[in-house]
């Protein structure tokens, strides 16, 4: 009872800590951690996801926070991991919630202070940098950055200490021996810490199905040199913008085989020059632009862009569209996919590349060109490495759906790991004292970014859409006078429904206006003076047409209208 009573306080007792994941727990994408203790909050990542075919007109979605937005004074602040958008990217959509400091290394920093830009926050956002391995303190939270490799600069895992027990939140990672960007994984610190003793390990769960260890990006350059040497037109490569690493690589083989190289799409240019200002793209000045780039000949050139995930406005995307200002490829190009398919995306990316297919690019992936690409997430051979170096008490699966999370806890087991969880976005889970166990479920779920607007995905203007996509919406306008006495004829509307202009749409309105005015008869004198009477009745008789003819339940709009 004593605990349920602290749940719904939702105050972090001092005597134990909380884990409660928002986002990328069950789910790939809109990373967004809290632990809890000592009456404080500390978050790490606040990330987005795409959206799909199944939520129309949204291109983001994020962790809904109105659990911390309600308890943001408690909130000593956000770090953030890496400057991937899984991790980051709804900072820009969510921070003005939360006005809390937000920590991050330099590349990381930069990297989130154009998205703030962008979003009219500069200034506002207080952002403190960090060094790479550098340590803070936040209320009763001691944070320690330890450096791993990722696909992208200065990814780090966050040794966090308490008064309660100690946590590795790992972040993104994989141990790659031979980074071509950035420092090499600090195993030092990663042993020290082991060494402390670790209550638990929150963990990427994304390769854990994955047996081995994951490529070095040594081996994409080694692939690229050799598959650039056999093909005589232009090249293009497309992975995330992000990837500063594999923007080196492909730079390095294109030097190799004697091509210039140039970046096409606003955040690649971007992204890259804040890893030169950070002193991890020496190459930047040697970028050609696109315009620079399409003067020379096509057996000369070799092009990075935007696009790798069939973004419909990304410069890939306008390319294969024919829209693109300075940007045209001809029969026989090639473009190369260098990144994993996010999960939601598939169909956009088949559509991109079909239409590139179309124009008779050839159009190289990891599946037809093994070596195109190598992840930035660690295999079962590093996740159980990283097991025996820091030898956790608890193993707390995340970053993956339920079949890499479950993977992740195999991977645990072997590592004589004792006690595992496998969390959900919402759970509060309690990691100590005791067996980890769930407390109690808060308010979660998702919003979406719809134009301009922050949308709820469960209600709202959402949910009607997405019923309208499948069902369409039928529209009833009924006029009266004030004793309830039809004025004209019910004028009845199909939207998705049936054909427009067609027989059988003329016919089916008519046949429904007649079921209004059969329904509005059979009410008793008294019901026609109630308006909210008379859509029931009206939406109760076109539910039964429509069901009859169609075995649907189509949204329903019905308007009264009273002539005094």
């Amino acid at each position: 009872m004593s605990k349920q009573k602290k749940a719904t306080d939702y105050s972090p007792p001092h005597d134990a800590l909380w884990f409660l994941p928002l986002g990328g727990s069950g789910e790939i994408g809109m990373n967004l951690n809290l632990y809890g203790t000592g009456g404080k909050w500390l978050m790490i990542d606040c990330g987005v996801s795409f959206g799909d075919d199944t939520t129309p007109g949204i291109d983001l979605l994020m962790p809904d926070i109105s659990f911390i937005e309600a308890r943001r004074d408690d909130l000593v602040g956000i770090v953030v991991t890496h400057a991937h958008e899984d991790h980051y990217g709804a900072l820009s959509h969510l921070w003005h919630k939360l006005q809390c400091p937000i920590y991050a290394t330099p590349f990381t920093a930069g990297l989130i202070r154009a998205r703030l830009v962008e979003a009219d926050l500069q200034g506002k956002a207080r952002i403190k940098e960090l060094p790479l391995n550098g340590g803070f303190q936040l209320g009763p939270f001691d944070v320690k950055l330890i450096h791993v490799t990722h696909s992208i600069p200065e990814s780090s895992m966050l040794a966090i200490e308490t008064p309660v027990g100690r946590v590795l939140h790992t972040g993104d990672y994989k141990f790659d021996p031979t980074p071509l960007v950035g420092q090499p994984t600090n195993f030092e610190a990663l042993r020290a810490f082991g060494q402390k003793g670790v209550l638990a390990l929150v963990g990427d769960s994304t390769n854990a199905p994955v047996p081995g260890r994951t490529g070095s990006e040594v081996d994409v350059l080694r692939h690229f040199t050799e598959m650039f040497s056999r093909l005589n037109r232009r090249i293009v490569v497309t992975c995330f913008s992000s990837n500063i690493t594999r923007l080196q690589t492909a730079y390095k083989a294109a030097k190799a085989n004697k091509r210039a190289f140039g970046l096409v799409g606003r955040s690649m240019w971007r992204n890259a020059e804040i890893a030169y200002e950070c002193g991890y793209l020496p190459e930047f000045n040697d970028f050609l632009s696109d315009s620079e780039i399409m003067h020379l000949a096509p057996s000369e050139v070799v092009i990075a862009c935007t696009g790798s995930q069939g973004e419909v406005k990304s410069a890939l995307s306008r390319i294969a569209a024919g829209d693109h200002p300075e940007v045209d490829l001809d029969p026989g190009d090639h473009v190369i996919f260098s990144s994993r398919d996010i999960p939601g995306n598939e169909k956009a990316i088949a559509r991109l590349q079909n239409a590139l297919m179309f124009a008779k690019i050839h159009v190289l992936t990891d599946e037809n060109e093994p070596g195109v690409h190598v992840s930035g997430h660690a295999a079962r051979d590093e996740i159980a490495e990283l097991y025996q170096i820091i030898r956790p008490q608890i193993s707390v699966p995340v970053h993956g759906e339920l079949r890499h999370q479950k993977a992740h806890i195999d991977i645990a087991e072997s590592c004589q790991t004792r006690a595992h969880i496998i969390p959900d976005n919402g759970q509060l889970i309690q990691l100590t004292p005791g067996q980890p166990h769930v407390v109690t479920e808060v308010e979660s779920g998702l919003w979406g970014v719809d134009g301009k607007v922050l949308r709820p995905m469960k209600r709202g203007a959402v949910q009607d859409r997405r019923k309208l996509s499948y069902s369409g919406v039928a529209i009833a306008s009924i006029v009266l006078d004030r004793a309830g006495r039809l004025l004209d004829h019910p004028q009845v509307t199909f939207v998705g429904i049936t054909d427009r202009d067609a027989p059988e749409d003329a016919k089916l309105r008519e046949e429904a206006a007649e079921e209004i005015v059969a329904a509005l008869e059979q009410m008793p004198k008294s019901a026609r003076l109630d308006d909210n009477a008379i859509k029931n009745m009206a939406g109760q008789a076109l539910r039964k047409l429509l069901n009859t003819a169609f075995a649907k339940r189509p949204m329903l709009e019905i308007h009264v209208s009273r002539v005094v």
